[in-house]
């Protein structure tokens, strides 16, 4: 099988993959010609996601899925098994983020986050890498952040744990799963423009924040997805159990302006 054949033979599936990064994602895969499966728990906003990309030309799939439930995780990938036999990419995408203070955080906050952007991200590898090792090749990318990598701010105690979690997830399961073919890689995206950052972010923080990267702005959803890109292809066969920063230099830099 030709190569070009083999990208277009290729199931990817992307949590979270109607908003956001994920959706970003998403497009840029179908473009490159898998069929992408946009995973997400507002199954209309995935279907939408899934219908424009048909009218394109695209193969698309929508599959209305909470990361936070076991059993709706295993019944998406029950279907995706059922559709099409196959998955050869994971894009571990959905997540929930809040800001609270630490010394009031609330307790079911930190259950969620830590079920949905840790627990979840396991069981979709897990399922996922069941496929994938049935054919000896597949991708794995877990968004993380670069709140996983050092503090950010405050009141990120949930969030920034829970991708500091993925990140160690993700070398452990790139351990195991090499001698299978599989890599997983975790992408660390700095600010990026999305309807979360808009939502967690005030304007005080923003500016304060762009000040203490290098390139003195926030990313855009295309720049995070093209390295996620690269993860997923044949190009990246040498890369496992790496965490990228995606950030403008903001990992790079300690104290700036002086």
């Amino acid at each position: 099988m030709h190569d070009e054949q083999k990208i277009h033979a290729r199931v990817a599936v992307v949590t979270g993959g109607a908003s956001g990064i994920g959706a970003t994602v998403v497009g840029l895969l179908a473009e490159q010609g898998m069929t992408v499966v946009v995973a997400d728990i507002d199954g209309a906003a995935a279907s939408r996601s899934a219908a424009t990309l048909r009218e394109a030309g695209r193969q698309a799939l929508a599959l209305t899925m909470d990361v936070g439930s076991p059993a709706s995780i295993a019944q998406g990938f029950d279907t995706v098994r059922r559709e099409f036999g196959r998955c050869d990419v994971l894009v571990n995408s959905a997540g929930i983020a809040k800001v609270i203070p630490f010394l009031s955080f609330p307790l079911d906050n930190w259950l969620a986050t830590m079920n949905i952007n840790v627990t979840g991200t396991m069981l979709c590898s897990q399922y996922a890498a069941q496929m994938m090792v049935e054919r000896g090749w597949g991708r794995i990318v877990n968004l993380a952040s670069v709140a996983g990598m050092r503090a950010v701010g405050s009141g990120r105690t949930a969030y920034g744990t829970s991708k500091a979690a993925v990140i160690g997830l993700t070398r452990q399961i790139a351990a195991e799963l090499a001698e299978h073919g599989i890599t997983v890689n975790a992408v660390c995206p700095g600010p990026i423009d999305t309807a979360m950052t808009e939502a967690m972010h005030t304007q005080q923080f923003r500016t304060e924040y762009a000040k203490a990267i290098p390139m003195s702005r926030y990313g855009s959803t295309n720049e995070v997805a093209a390295v996620v890109a690269f993860l997923a292809s044949d190009a990246a066969s040498y890369v496992t159990g790496t965490a990228i920063p995606v950030d403008g230099g903001f990992m790079a830099t300690g104290a700036r302006g002086i």
